[in-house]
């Protein structure tokens, strides 16, 4: 048995084994719009969020392939345990190397190695339980530092943007009428799709204006809606939801470019280009709270500490302080499905249907009304029985009394 056979035999009993087809992106959001079953992701992503593996386990891939650290100890990311749990196996840290893969091209994970055919790629880390354990608990003792450098960022942005949280950021003129409206603002974050769901009656009795925040407004369609305003810089959102006729919001930086701007004008779609400060999902709020919203419903949105490391520190300030500007209009509707998911089984609906049944019967037997149906009701039963027992050749039964 040669040295490479079984290389690649232990790699596929030890689940760090698989081949495919490589898919390349650096971003992994921008890869998980093409990635498919069986596909060998290959991204460049430190500290891969939890948006981001719940993403690439929806695609299916073979393997994960990432060339930088999954952990770097910054903050205890729960990305590599996501795809763990998935059975996904995932080889960190391999370096600039991998990015060089051709997209398409075949390759081989032979537990931290990467080939294609026999030639050796790059070389990485292999994660598995005892590696993600470890590297969590290194990450959560670094969190002090995460909390002072959060604290110091949040200051830097009230020192330059105290006009913005003082006085609002100065909604740009829209053709949507938000004022006295209620607002859903939906982010493609946590428990998104659940939340949406739930929200179903909500949406049907108070009839919302609907803001998706880039990916956010192909959620709203997937939910089956149309958005009625569009806010963000256009990276992750499809031509398709662009076109449905919402009015768009091109975010762009504060000195006025807008890297979304030549898409949308590409695509031939009326917009508005708003520089603004902050994260699109903060600019989504703020023209909200500034266009005279009554009341904004966030989905999906950042709200807990690892969420706001989850995004980066530096959209970390501008998120946490939009929220105090907005204030009380802002309600969030994260978890709603899993406080109210139903913990009612099927029997438990059939013997709550028998029970007001039976109720019923016996309030009607108290009544005359009630008797008197029930003695027709035998009636028909009686001639029911007896014209099947003549087709038999039976003699008819006696009257019920």
């Amino acid at each position: 048995m040669s040295a490479l056979f079984r290389r690649r035999r232990d790699a596929v009993v030890n689940g760090s084994g698989a081949t495919g087809p490589a898919r390349v992106d650096a971003r992994t959001k921008n890869l998980t719009k093409r990635l498919q079953p069986g596909d060998v992701a290959v991204i460049d992503h430190e500290d891969i969020d939890r948006v981001s593996a719940e993403a690439l386990v929806a695609c299916r891939p073979a393997a994960v392939l990432n060339a930088a650290r999954s952990t770097s100890g910054r903050y205890p990311n729960l990305g590599p345990e996501i795809l763990l749990e998935a059975g996904i196996p995932l080889v960190d840290d391999l370096g600039p190397a991998v990015m060089s893969l051709r997209d398409g091209q075949p390759v081989i994970v032979e537990g931290a190695e990467v080939r294609v055919s026999d030639a050796l790629v790059a070389e990485g880390t292999v994660q598995d339980a005892a590696t993600i354990e470890a590297n969590m608990a290194a990450a959560r003792e670094g969190l002090s530092a995460q909390l002072e450098a959060f604290a110091a960022n949040t200051m830097d942005y009230v020192q330059r943007e105290k006009d913005v949280l003082l006085d609002g950021i100065g909604a740009p003129k829209l053709r949507t009428k938000l004022e006295g409206r209620h607002v859903l603002v939906v982010v493609r974050g946590y428990h998104y799709k659940e939340d949406l769901a739930m929200l179903r009656s909500y949406i049907r009795e108070y009839r919302p204006l609907l803001l998706g925040v880039d990916g956010g407004a192909d959620a709203i369609v997937e939910a089956g809606y149309k958005p009625d305003l569009i806010v963000g810089d256009m990276d992750s959102v499809s031509d398709q939801t662009l076109r449905s006729g919402a009015e768009i919001v091109v975010h762009a930086y504060r000195n006025g470019r807008a890297p979304g701007q030549k898409r949308v004008e590409d695509l031939g779609v009326e917009h508005v280009v708003f520089p603004a400060t902050g994260t699109s999902e903060d600019v989504a709020m703020l023209i909200a709270d500034d266009s005279g919203a009554e009341l904004i419903v966030a989905v999906g949105t950042h709200n807990t500490l690892i969420e706001f490391l989850d995004k980066g520190r530096s959209g970390m300030a501008s998120t946490f302080l939009t929220r105090l500007r907005v204030g009380s209009k802002l309600i969030d509707a994260k978890g709603v499905s899993q406080l109210y998911r139903t913990r009612i089984s099927t029997w438990q609906l059939v013997l709550l249907a028998l029970a007001g049944l039976l109720a019923l019967f016996v309030a009607l037997a108290a009544t005359n009304v009630g008797q008197t149906i029930f003695g027709l009701s035998g009636a028909w039963l009686d001639d029911l029985v007896n014209f099947f027992r003549s087709l038999v050749g039976l003699a008819p039964s006696a009257p019920t009394t």
